[in-house]
């Protein structure tokens, strides 16, 4: 699988297109429809689907954007439904597979930073949108936060943080757990 990180709007947020066998998806376009647009259409690729770690804005900004120009579906965890405004075509939840080209993503439910905070998991790699940081973790203060969820659900990606395996995260720095 290819990666691709723009870095995007006002909070820096990373954004992340995957590209797998001519087909694409896109995590967190909290913002840069134009570049992520004109990056998609050089590159020829088929945007299959958009791909949302939580609803916060600076993660969410130009979804519609996106959607109306490539018909891709938006996907997001079932327990953001009370927090978004648009119509979602699939709700996620733990344990779900996302297929991209000839890769697959796996959805985990990570609760804290916000009630579907979710983390997808790939061969040696994993986006973790707000959840963890490189030098850090997401916050709790705002709607939906919690810091006993975020505690838990760190706990629970603490077994998949393997050697060698690659950290995406939602803000900051690419990093390798060593």
């Amino acid at each position: 699988m290819e990666i691709k990180r723009f870095i995007v709007g006002m909070f820096l947020t990373n954004c992340y297109l995957l590209i797998s066998d001519r087909e694409a998806a896109i995590i967190d376009p909290g913002g840069g429809s134009k570049e992520i647009l004109e990056e998609i259409q050089n590159l020829k690729v088929n945007l299959k689907n958009i791909i949302l770690t939580h609803s916060h804005p600076d993660h969410i900004f130009s979804v519609l954007a996106i959607k109306q120009k490539t018909k891709a579906k938006i996907l997001i965890h079932k327990d953001e439904k009370e927090f978004i405004k648009f119509k979602v075509d699939k709700f996620l939840k733990e344990g779900d597979r996302i297929k991209i080209g000839d890769d697959l993503l796996e959805v985990l439910h990570t609760p804290g930073h916000t009630k579907g905070s979710i983390c997808l998991l790939g061969t040696n790699f994993i986006f973790t949108g707000d959840t963890i940081f490189k030098d850090g973790y997401g916050r709790t203060d705002l709607t939906g936060g919690s810091p006993k969820n975020l505690k838990d659900s760190l706990q629970k990606l603490s077994k998949f943080f393997k050697k060698g395996i690659i950290v995406y995260p939602g803000h900051g720095d690419i990093f390798k757990i060593k």
